[in-house]
């Protein structure tokens, strides 16, 4: 362990910071003004197979719904409106809550970075989460039938993966082609996408990375910074700009541990969370930071968009890519079965087919990342993350893991109750044996 210094570890901001801020507000700003530029925009989700549409030009902008909706939740004046005008309409309180803000921007025709809302030219969405083919069907017919093709990305646990399962998904990648040179009305450009796939490859390997270099103590990086980082591959996984980013990251990250560089300088207990957070009230990180305890992260921030595999000694590491190993894709069907397997394996996916792989999967973390104890949010606002998180706080219990829990909503402020939360955390931190640091210490 690094030594402290008059009971702290050294910290300093992150160099890159200034950067990551840059790259999310131009990708929005890109998108409100492409038609400007001749360009056109399309809808999808964090999860959409991007590096598709990349085959059709760099000018041809997604606006990727979860962040999107996330950046709205944290305006909570902004979201207060959105939600209030989709229920207006009939739209359920239990309904996603990104859904909810999504549609509501729509029908207020305000977009969260000004001005009124651009309208989509076509819609490629994936099917995994419940919501999330019917959320793009809704935004299809508010914007007067805007073309739409979804692809199924629900073919099992990665685990079970065969060539059927396999084949499924690339046949439909095949035909999602095909479908976009009707709609855009453009050549599609096969060594364009190839080289997307692989950028794509690049950028969600090296944040896994990043995310495993945070098992050093003290941690380099805290959780609430995390989401500002990770964000960049919900945006657009599969571009040079990201992926180059990340290795810039990965670089600085790996310099923090080195010379013991801490998030949170007086770090004296880890934790983890589970989903996504309430985006309106990231001060709860900052309430655990006054107990000298750092969230070194999230199974949400980490496999959401990060590629794990299991190395030789039988930890997490980041899944080695085409290009380490040496493969060159020479046709369309090679790239894109190795974009399906790519994708299939990510560590999100996983636990919508069960609760015992989340559990599994929050296990391991505890055990290689050196935890403490583990928050799990009982969020309302989403229902594919949370479902079975009753059975992982058992899972987790049974295996003498410190558990908290506290209720809320990542989208909707109104099922948030911070003073609860609050005294949650003062629980949970009393039974680790923890008293809050004088205002000086946390200072």
């Amino acid at each position: 362990m690094p030594p402290k210094s008059n009971g702290h570890y050294p910290t300093e901001r992150l160099k890159c910071w200034n950067k990551a801020k840059e790259i999310r507000l131009k990708y929005y700003e890109d998108y409100r003004t492409a038609h400007d530029r001749g360009g056109l925009r399309y809808g999808g989700g964090a999860w959409t197979l991007d590096a598709i549409v990349r085959g059709f030009g760099d000018d041809v902008h997604l606006l990727t719904t979860e962040p999107y909706s996330a950046s709205i939740a944290f305006q909570k004046e902004f979201s207060a409106q959105c939600l209030e005008a989709a229920e207006a309409k009939g739209y359920s309180r239990d309904l996603c809550a990104y859904v909810r803000n999504y549609i509501g921007g729509i029908l207020l025709d305000k977009y969260a970075f000004g001005g009124p809302f651009p309208k989509l030219d076509f819609i490629f969405q994936e099917q995994l989460c419940c919501s999330q083919t019917k959320w793009y069907q809704l935004v299809s017919e508010l914007e007067g039938g805007v073309p739409m093709y979804s692809v199924d990305l629900s073919v099992g646990p990665y685990k079970d993966l065969n060539e059927t399962r396999t084949q499924y998904l690339v046949d439909q990648m095949q035909e999602g082609i095909e479908w976009l040179k009707k709609i855009i009305k453009r050549p599609f450009d096969e060594e364009k996408m190839i080289q997307a796939i692989y950028d794509e490859c690049r950028s969600t390997s090296t944040w896994a990375e990043v995310c495993c270099l945070n098992k050093a103590t003290p941690a380099p990086l805290d959780e609430k910074s995390m989401h500002s980082l990770y964000v960049l591959a919900t945006l657009k996984k599969s571009s040079k700009e990201v992926a180059d980013f990340y290795e810039e990251l990965r670089d600085e990250v790996q310099d923090r541990v080195a010379r013991g560089i801490a998030a949170v300088p007086t770090e004296r207990c880890r934790v983890i969370t589970d989903t996504q957070p309430p985006w309106g009230f990231l001060d709860l990180y900052h309430y655990l930071e006054s107990y000298g305890c750092v969230s070194v992260g999230s199974l949400y921030v980490f496999g959401l968009e990060g590629n794990f595999e299991v190395k030789p000694d039988g930890t997490w590491g980041p899944r080695t890519t085409p290009q380490q190993m040496g493969l060159k894709f020479n046709n369309r069907e090679e790239a894109l079965r190795f974009y399906a397997d790519w994708n299939l394996s990510r560590p999100q996916w996983q636990h919508f087919y069960g609760p015992e792989y989340k559990t599994e999967m929050l296990l391991r973390i505890v055990k290689e990342w050196n935890l403490d104890g583990v928050i799990l949010h009982y969020n309302r606002g989403c229902e594919g993350l949370s479902v079975g998180i009753a059975e992982n706080r058992l899972g987790l219990l049974k295996a003498g893991v410190p558990v908290m829990t506290y209720e809320g909503n990542m989208a909707d402020e109104r099922e948030f109750d911070e003073g609860r939360a609050h005294a949650r955390v003062d629980a949970f931190m009393e039974n680790l044996g923890l008293e809050q640091l004088s205002a000086a210490a946390h200072a």
